[in-house]
């Protein structure tokens, strides 16, 4: 067998792949065995050793941590195999044990009865790959579900109580820019607890890679990528809305799949960046100083960010007009930004 699991300290979870599993429709971006590195799925004596193996790690703090099944559509897979595996996990949560059980799924896998049993065996979080709220483009990437079921499974998940995570997709075939603030609008009116955002990456064996190939469709720059998600970062922040993830894990078999498309292991860094550049040209703008030395001070979590990788700020800044040094100053809180001149 060829499994993937792995244990995310950052974000608690013990990440079970299931890949393709349940999966009623081939969508437009999906080569999904690439994009995780599973090839296999996991039966319930792995997800047994997965877990055992992962208690061995003493910094691992069971409160916050979760046996997470993602890759396919959880729900929608064949019933007794997905009990057999939330039944595997389950006797490892609740007192002295994990939070719970994570799980990622299709919106149209969601109803009542789905629902008493993800609360039978302890289901803590429900994330739903909505992609878009955009029905034509769902319709152009072969979703097989409607932004109506993204609304109706949401609402069924937080009225069980249960954290409701959404992901989306942006530079998918038909949508756009303006599509993609228009999906994340949607999305902040379903009120989740966390999103994950996921720039499309065009693989091999995929319709987008056969229409890329073809020139029938071109996805988002790079650059337009950077600017948008930095933009969506601070929508959902707005909304206190937190941003597990943006852009694919990196690995070797993705990359090896890959055609093209906004993918870059250290994404999230750069749209990050990208925000702190906002912010200092907005600060710049609003006190009237359109060139010459300026000092900025940020708190040192912060200094990275700030200067961008490669100086990819600070040389911006420079082509601005601005002679800028970056200096640390552990006074300044979270992402405040002071600007000398």
């Amino acid at each position: 067998m060829n499994l993937w699991a792995g244990l995310n300290m950052k974000h608690a979870n013990i990440s079970i792949f299931v890949p393709h599993a349940g999966c009623p429709h081939q969508c437009s971006f999906c080569n999904q065995k690439e994009i995780s590195g599973t090839q296999s799925q996991p039966t319930p004596e792995f997800v047994i050793e997965t877990i055992k193996s992962a208690l061995n790690n003493s910094s691992l703090s069971l409160a916050d941590s979760e046996i997470a099944f993602f890759g396919g559509s959880f729900t929608a897979i064949e019933r007794e195999y997905m009990i057999s595996l939330l039944k595997a996990a389950y006797p490892f949560t609740g007192k002295d044990g994990f939070k719970g059980i994570r799980v990622s799924t299709r919106p149209d896998a969601i109803d009542d009865e789905i629902i008493s049993i993800l609360k039978q065996y302890n289901v803590t979080a429900v994330e739903l790959g909505a992609q878009s709220m955009d029905d034509n483009v769902l319709r152009l990437n072969m979703r097989g579900h409607t932004s109506a079921d993204v609304d109706k499974a949401s609402k069924l998940i937080k009225s069980a109580g249960i954290s409701l995570g959404l992901q989306m997709m942006t530079g998918l075939y038909g949508d756009t820019y303006e599509g993609a603030v228009y999906t994340a609008k949607r999305i902040i009116e379903l009120k989740p607890d966390t999103v994950r955002i996921y720039p499309t990456v065009i693989m091999e064996n995929t319709l987008l890679g056969d229409l890329w190939k073809k020139g029938e469709y071109k996805t988002l720059t790079f650059e337009d990528t950077i600017k948008l998600c930095a933009l969506l970062l601070d929508m959902f922040e707005q909304e206190g809305i937190k941003v597990i993830r943006l852009g694919l894990h990196a690995s070797e078999s993705l990359e090896s799949a890959m055609l093209a498309g906004a993918y870059h292991p250290a994404l999230r860094e750069l749209c990050e960046g990208e925000r702190y550049f906002n912010r200092v040209v907005e600060i710049l703008k609003e006190r009237r100083i359109h060139y010459g030395d300026i000092i900025i001070k940020v708190n040192n979590k912060n200094i990275s960010k700030m200067i961008g990788q490669a100086k990819r700020n600070i040389k911006r800044l420079n082509e601005l007009g601005y002679n800028c040094r970056v200096k640390v100053d552990n006074t300044i809180t979270g992402s405040e930004i002071y600007i000398e001149c």
